[in-house]
């Protein structure tokens, strides 16, 4: 009885040895990436946000000058555009010279003012003299009645003294009236002066309403940051309100990741955040949980699904998760609002 020897060829080992430190490494990675698994919550439903600034006239123009192009970085109160102010400006004109005519009005209102006073005044006097006037017709009246019964007068005389007092009493009737009448112009004058007072009070406010709409000519930024993509050209018609363009800020980036209502038994407030970017994959960016939102991002749709309607198909939810990144400041030149991002969060 013979026996067959069997020789492995060293090229057979080495083939064996490859395989088995193939599957040593395949299940390290795996397992390690099994781990990660078990330990982490990740999505990559997120993006980097920013704040968006939109500059907006407040009246109404033709784009005289524009002082930056798209994209360019802006500091905040510099210059960005200016509205033709010229018709705006010949406008106050017209109304400062209407109120340097009002303010005449004024002046006559005072005037007027003076003078009733004056024939007020004078009126009194007039009163006062028809007073005594009445009180010495009165007197003589009284005196020649005796007389007269006496006989020491003739019927002419008592009559002539009669005569006398009544013009007296009509005179200091008279002379009363026109003291009654001097009294309410002044009623006048003091209302009309109230009345070129409220008007003068008018004007001004228009005319300060008026530059605070000329100072609105000159548009500046807001807030520092870049310019996004120009909406307009030197030389167009723009309404109040209109956007002219859009500063991002490029001093505040924070990342909104939509993670699965499954997920979220492992997102709490405070929890650290690992962020990878798509366009920088060797920049790894630590963050923290700042905010969870109170509704999934469905509910702030245009037409929010409703599940009362019969239509019903269930569908894993997302709730968008607010992360803000740490040292942000370091990370600005890379950051753009919008980029994807992936996001893991530990536990």
């Amino acid at each position: 009885m013979s026996e067959t020897v069997t020789k492995t060829s060293p090229k057979t080992i080495v083939v064996r040895v490859l395989l088995i430190t193939l599957l040593l490494v395949a299940a390290f990675f795996g397992y390690k990436k099994i781990n990660y698994e078990m330990h982490h919550e990740t999505t990559d439903n997120a993006q980097v946000e920013a704040r968006f600034v939109p500059i907006l006239p407040r009246v109404a123009g033709y784009i005289k000058t524009l002082l930056v192009e798209d994209y360019a970085l802006v500091k905040k109160d510099s210059l960005l555009a200016e509205i033709d102010d010229s018709e705006l400006a010949l406008q106050l004109e017209e109304m400062e010279a209407d109120l340097a005519q009002a303010q005449t009005d004024i002046e006559n209102a005072h005037a007027s003012i003076t003078n009733t006073n004056a024939s007020v005044s004078s009126a009194k006097s007039n009163l006062d003299v028809a007073q005594s006037r009445k009180e010495k017709a009165q007197h003589d009246f009284g005196r020649d009645q005796n007389l007269f019964k006496d006989g020491a007068i003739t019927q002419k005389q008592f009559d002539d003294s009669k005569a006398n007092l009544d013009i007296a009493n009509k005179q200091y009737e008279v002379t009363k009236n026109d003291v009654a009448v001097a009294q309410s112009k002044t009623g006048v004058s003091n209302a009309t002066l109230k009345k070129a007072e409220a008007q003068i009070a008018v004007k001004k406010a228009r005319i300060e309403q008026q530059k605070l709409k000329l100072s609105y000519t000159k548009i500046y930024s807001t807030s520092d940051g870049k310019i996004g993509k120009r909406n307009i050209d030197a030389g167009q018609f723009v309404q109040a309100g209109t956007p002219l363009f859009t500063i991002i800020n490029d001093k505040d980036f924070w990342v909104v990741a939509n993670f699965k209502e499954t997920q979220l038994q492992h997102v709490k407030l405070g929890g650290e955040v690992e962020v990878k970017m798509d366009a920088y994959k060797n920049e790894p960016i630590k963050g923290k949980i700042v905010s969870i939102s109170d509704a999934t991002g469905a509910k702030f749709s245009l037409l929010p699904p409703d599940n009362a309607t019969g239509n019903f198909v269930k569908v894993t939810q997302r709730v968008p998760v607010k992360i803000e990144i740490e040292n942000a400041e370091k990370y600005k030149d890379i950051l753009r609002a919008g980029m994807s991002v992936e996001v893991s969060i530990a536990y």
